[in-house]
């Protein structure tokens, strides 16, 4: 390694990521490669490496000039197109015509199917004189491991071919070319990179030969001359320098056309398994479907079969430093099963059944999962969401259904159901945030999930026989879903005056407002007292997170409540954009750009989720408006990008081109976002079908078919009912075993009831209250039976 002449400006400026609007990610099948790539502005930006989950690049672009006062840089100074080399392959042709009109770029993109290398076939015409008058320039900005900072780059050969080097976090690179770079220099980021070199002079004057520890880049002049109309940029990765090395130098040794034709055919073979859920009349480049497909495969981790992060992307990553990386490069177990559930509804169950394998290994030792973790289940957050307990039992029930799970193979999955159900009944009903990581209360999107959660494992416990242990799940799942109303649906507010209807399911009840509820069919709203992400009275607040109640089957989509919340959703979160609706998370959100365009730096404004246009069409389909489903997917393809990929969030405001945000097009948010594309793909198998794919069977057939109410209501110390309706057995619910010392006459006659082992870290005793009029009061304490220790505090409930 030359060190004879090193590079001025440590550390350099400070790092940062880059703009996560892609228009492409790509990565090979073939398990020799391990390398995930992403595309924006017209050049390669994150590439991973040897993890789905560890960006080791900010981004690869190319520079052209002339040596005389032209300096033109592709991601800035040129208009691109991007399309795809084949359908359902992510290996993308972009052409870069620049703006002043002196020269046009194309490139081929893709991974090499057999090594840890990305590959560029590049061909420079000019527009404006010859070709011999332009010199071409690959620029690389090296982020090792997640971390701009203490990166080192250098400038060597490697068994005489010219390359470029950095490392960092134990990780290697090495850029090379066919032909040879002709000139070669590393540098700091904004102090002495060649991107300076070449802004202030049009040719490469300062050749320095490393720049340690710091934010650095690296340049290399490809010889145009020397080759035959196209040249192959090569950048691999390894373990060390001379890993990397080998095989770039192994991948231009290589024919492109061969690789390129195994990386298809690679993509082809998975796609050809699939189901044609192709939409009538699709061009080569425009199949949605099978874009959305190529995306969700493209997310899974390699050496962790099963495993998915929620997206390949930085959002507002161009603001965002090494510290502040953000969620999106970790596996999401709610994501994750949602990935799994669009690749059921296309067909692919090997694919999901390999998602359950990894969350049976990545689950906690008490049954739940972690809100966030890396693929090798490390916690990045430390929330804990029941719904996202609550969907991998939902995931094995629909791979049940879609027979990608045998009856046979439920025996060994059943440990996991069953440890998952057992944390869910032993803290909930509520417990954690909502769906979106904010809130805690209770949510009709996490009571949805959870209720048939429990309904679906009451039948594996079935099939298992368990019958103790289903009957449980049952009995709880009952008097949740009674509850729901109670909990979360708001009457006699401002709001609904306003709206016109009588009520509507909230976003969230803070259980110290829910559980104050008089009387039982609605919740009395405490004014002035806003929920955490909120300036508004948690009453007042909805989101389309209500439509779970009938996307998970406990509500009809014709429910006069549910009919009533779609008008006060539409009339506070609606927004029409040139490619149709879309909705609001919630109003008074703050996750987005700010009302100027600056990107969200912890406060924002909210902007619509596309992928709540997907769940709307489901509710729709639900509720037999086939028509307007078909719109609302129309509108959904509508929001993607150039390159197809469905964003996480879309501008609604007037445009702001010099921060790139257009009316109905993508923010700076997370794109692709995984779940859109999976909910894109359930939704054209459910239109298929005429039904909504993953709705669970069960809760519709208890509530909705058999109209089954409960016979209890349940008391515990994290959810200390204050009265139960007449008619219903009062069950105490308690962590260990022990007896309810109780009376229904003010202590004048005591009974004592044992509490019997639910089986699933629940002991509970039923207490005969059914023949109790309204108005009557029971007054119990407890009895620890492993400590011989009386509670010593009397609990009254009244019966209303």
């Amino acid at each position: 390694m030359p060190l004879d002449k090193p590079a001025p400006g440590w550390p350099g400026s400070p790092a940062r990521w880059t703009s996560s609007t892609k228009s492409g990610v790509g990565t090979a099948l073939e398990p020799g490669s391990s390398v995930w790539f992403t595309v924006s502005h017209g050049i390669v930006n994150e590439v991973y490496y040897p993890r789905i989950d560890q960006a080791c690049i900010r981004d690869l672009g190319l520079i052209v000039a002339d040596g005389h006062g032209f300096f033109s840089e592709q991601k800035r100074d040129t208009r691109s197109t991007i399309r795809l080399v084949a359908e359902g392959v992510p290996a993308f042709v972009i052409s870069s015509t620049c703006t002043q009109g002196r020269y046009q770029i194309e490139k081929l993109v893709f991974a090499d199917p057999r090594r840890d290398v990305v590959l560029q076939r590049i061909a420079l015409q000019a527009l404006v004189g010859s070709t011999a008058e332009y010199r071409l320039y690959a620029l690389l900005a090296p982020h090792l491991v997640n971390k701009g900072a203490g990166n080192t780059a250098w400038v060597d050969d490697y068994k005489g071919v010219p390359m470029l080097f950095a490392e960092g976090g134990g990780t290697a690179l090495a850029l090379g070319c066919s032909p040879p770079f002709v000139a070669r220099s590393v540098g700091f980021v904004g102090v002495s990179d060649g991107w300076q070199d070449l802004r202030q002079h049009c040719e490469l004057r300062w050749h320095y030969d490393v720049a340690r520890n710091g934010n650095v880049a690296l340049i290399g002049e490809i010889g145009l001359a020397a080759g035959s109309g196209s040249v192959v940029l090569a950048l691999g990765f390894g373990r060390t320098a001379a890993e990397a090395a080998l095989r770039v130098r192994m991948s231009l040794d290589d024919d492109t056309e061969t690789k390129i034709e195994e990386y298809i055919a690679g993509w082809r073979t998975w796609q050809d398994t699939l189901l044609p859920l192709d939409p009538a009349g699709h061009s080569t480049n425009h199949n949605s479907y099978r874009v959305s497909t190529a995306v969700l495969r493209a997310h899974e981790a390699r050496s962790f079969a099963g495993g998915y992060i929620a997206s390949l992307s930085v959002p507002w990553g161009f603001a965002k430093g090494d510290g502040d990386l953000g969620g999106y490069h970790l596996v999401w177990p709610r994501d994750l099963v949602e990935n799994a559930g669009g690749l059921l509804a296309a067909g692919a169950k090997k694919e999901a059944r390999q998602v359950i394998a990894y969350l049976q290994g990545v689950q906690e030792a008490d049954g739940h999962w972690p809100q966030n973790c890396w693929l090798d289940g490390t916690p990045y957050w430390n929330g804990v969401q029941l719904d996202e307990c609550a969907f991998p039992i939902l995931l094995v029930d629909l791979a049940f259904r879609e027979g990608a799970l045998s009856g046979a193979e439920l025996p060994g999955i059943w440990p996991m159901i069953e440890k998952a159900a057992a944390f869910i009944v032993g803290n909930g009903p509520v417990t954690g945030q909502d769906r979106w990581e904010e809130d805690s209360g209770y949510s009709p999107f996490t009571l949805a999930v959870v209720i048939a959660a429990l309904l679906a494992a009451a039948d594996i416990a079935d099939r298992l026989s368990a019958p103790g242990k289903a009957a449980y799940l049952r009995e709880t799942a009952d008097v949740w879903n009674s509850s729901i109303e109670r909990w979360t649906y708001a009457t006699g507010t401002s709001l609904a005056e306003t709206i016109g209807v009588d009520g509507y399911y909230a976003r969230i009840a803070p259980p110290e407002v829910a559980d104050a509820a008089s009387p039982l069919n609605g919740f009395v709203p405490i004014k002035n007292r806003p929920p955490q992400s909120s300036c508004q009275p948690a009453s007042l607040v909805v989101s389309p997170d209500a439509l779970a109640l009938v996307r998970f089957g406990l509500r009809a989509a014709d429910d006069p409540r549910i009919l009533n919340t779609v008008r006060v959703i539409d009339a506070l979160l609606k927004v029409d954009l040139p490619a149709g609706p879309c909705w609001h998370r919630y109003n008074g959100d703050g996750y987005g750009e700010h009302e100027d365009g600056r990107p969200f730096d912890g406060t924002g404004t909210g902007r619509c989720w596309p992928l709540l246009t997907g769940e709307r069409a489901h509710y729709e389909l639900a509720a037999g408006h086939r028509a307007t489903a078909e719109t609302l997917l129309a509108a959904l393809e509508g929001f993607a990008s150039d390159g197809h990929l469905i964003p996480e969030q879309i501008w609604e405001a007037a445009d702001i081109p010099e921060r790139e945000l257009f009316l109905g097009r993508p923010s700076g948010s997370a794109m692709p976002l995984v779940w859109a594309h999976a909910e894109h793909v359930k939704l054209l198998r459910s239109l298929r079908d005429g039904r909504v794919f993953d709705m669970p069977p069960q809760p519709r057939q208890r509530y909705q078919v058999q109209g089954q109410r409960p016979r209890h209501a349940i008391w515990r110390f994290n959810n200390k009912c204050r009265r139960i309706p007449a008619g219903r057995v009062l069950r105490i619910e308690l962590s260990s075993e022990a007896v309810v010392h109780w009376s229904a006459d003010d202590w004048r006659n005591v009974r004592d009831t044992a509490t019997a082992d639910s089986g699933l870290g629940i002991h509970f005793a039923d207490l005969d209250t059914e023949a109790l009029k309204p108005g009557g009061t029971i007054v119990f304490t407890i009895h620890w039976s492993a400590q011989d220790r009386w509670e010593g505090v009397d609990y009254r409930l009244d019966v209303a």
